[in-house]
Order: C-alpha cells, then structure tokens, then sequence
C-alpha cells in the first residue's frame, strides 16, 4: 500500500516538473536570442527561486537550455531546436505558405508575418522583409506573444469559438500586466469585437511605438483559426485608405492559402 502510494506520487511529481519545465521553456522563447535572467523567470512563472534553478540545470543537461557566460542568461538549447526541426516534419505551415507570402512582401513593400497559435500564445513561424527602405522587424521567428497582443495574435483570438475566446480572454486579461502592451479585459473585448465586426485585426502603436500592423486569421477546413498573416509598417505608412487595401489584400491571400492547405497542399 504504502509503496503504490509512492510510486503514484513520484508520478504526479514528474507530470508536475514536465509541465514546470515547459512553462520556463515557453518564458524563454518569448525573449529569443536575448535570453532571461534567473530572477525574471522565477518572477513570470510564480515559481520559487531555488526550483527554477534546479530545472534550469537539469535542462542545460539534456541541451534543451544553454546560459550565456556573458550575461548569464538562459536561453533554448540546440536539442529544443532539433526538436522542433522534427516536428516541423508534421505541423510546419512555413513550405506552403511561403509561394503565397514571399510574393505578398514584394507587393506592399512591408514585413509580411506568419504566426500560429500555441495555446495562448501567438509564435512568429516566419518573417518575409519587402523592399520598404524602413523596415519594421518586430518579431522575430520562433518568438512569442500573448494572443491579442499583436494583429495576428487579435485575428486568431477574435474569431475562436465562444467559449473558448471568452475563457481565453478572461485569462489573458488576467495576466496582461505580465506582458508589454497588456490589454486589460474590456480593452480586449472591444479589440475583439472591432475585429470581428471588420474581419481584421489592426493595432497602432500597442507593442512597438510608431509601429502599425493589419492581420487576417488562417482558417482550417474546419473554420478554425490555425494561423494568421499580418502586415506591419511604420505608423506614416498605415493610413486609413491603405488599411483598407492590406486587409482586402491580405483576405484574398488567406482565402488562397486555405484552399490549397484543404488541397493538400
């Protein structure tokens, strides 16, 4: 008795350390190639001091996590990003995507981005630069962003199924003081429903001072937002009239992608 006891919660706290660990990991990829201190990570998750450390050696030991020597920040490791090279194999958007967005970039002369929702994040999969002589690079690939913050983190937000945006916007809300640009909740309600009135997305100066962006959702064969596109420029270059024409434009993209993602392709 008192041995399968102990075996049940040996297995509860590895499930427990799995998901800790996940949740640094994620804290990292949000900061890119710069990195997190100990402090800050401790801070964001709500986990004690001494526990994000043990994790953290335990990652750096399977190469999921590497500290720089410099600043002694941490940062993902080579395995997570082998890792992600397989999963790219089933779940990477970026090959079929790219015949459509490449194009795009050339065509309005702005940053075209590609992102995919992770559970409440929104994650730049890919970055098309146009031949804007000012280039607006606010994200980088692989980095994260709370969905809502971000046209194409507000695009998928506002158009997931009802109950799911409601509890996602209620917890967003909750812990938009964590984040850069954090919406309280009625800010994110009507950034919702402006959205879903207009079937876009678009923020001027929320996350990046002087910076504009106009996103459209990806939407699965089961009209589930997958994915989003998104246009971003400098403020001077977002005027109403050509707002109007991104969104057009970018909805017409959209369509063409999910066809030929539905075609296999």
């Amino acid at each position: 008795m008192g041995g399968k006891a102990a075996r049940n919660e040996a297995g509860t706290g590895d499930v427990g350390t799995i998901e800790r660990a996940v949740q640094l990991m994620k804290h990292m990829a949000t900061a890119g190639r710069r990195g997190l201190p100990l402090t800050r990570l401790a801070a964001d998750t709500g986990l004690p001091y001494s526990t994000v450390h043990r994790l953290l050696q335990r990652l750096i030991q399977q190469r999921m996590v590497v500290q720089k020597e410099a600043n002694k920040r941490y940062l993902l490791g080579p395995l997570a990003f082998e890792l992600g090279v397989a999963a790219s194999m089933s779940f990477d958007l970026r090959e079929p995507c790219r015949r459509y967005l490449l194009p795009l970039a050339e065509e309005v002369g702005d940053t075209v981005y590609l992102t995919v929702r992770s559970g409440a994040d929104a994650v730049c999969l890919d970055r098309y630069e146009g031949p804007s002589p000012v280039r607006v690079l606010t994200l980088e690939v692989g980095s994260r962003r709370p969905l809502g913050l971000g046209a194409g983190g507000l695009a998928m937000l506002a158009f997931l199924p009802e109950e799911e945006r409601e509890g996602m916007i209620v917890g967003l809300a909750a812990a938009g003081g964590q984040a850069k640009g954090g919406l309280s909740e009625s800010e994110l309600r009507t950034a919702v429903a402006r959205c879903r009135k207009n079937g876009y997305a678009f923020i001027r100066n929320q996350v990046n001072p002087g910076v504009s962006a106009v996103g459209v959702p990806l939407f699965d064969s089961l009209d589930q937002p997958i994915a989003a596109i998104s246009v971003a420029a400098i403020d001077g270059r977002m005027g109403p009239a050509r707002i109007q024409s991104l969104a057009a434009i970018l909805q017409t993209r959209a369509r063409a992608i999910r066809k030929a993602l539905n075609a296999g392709g």
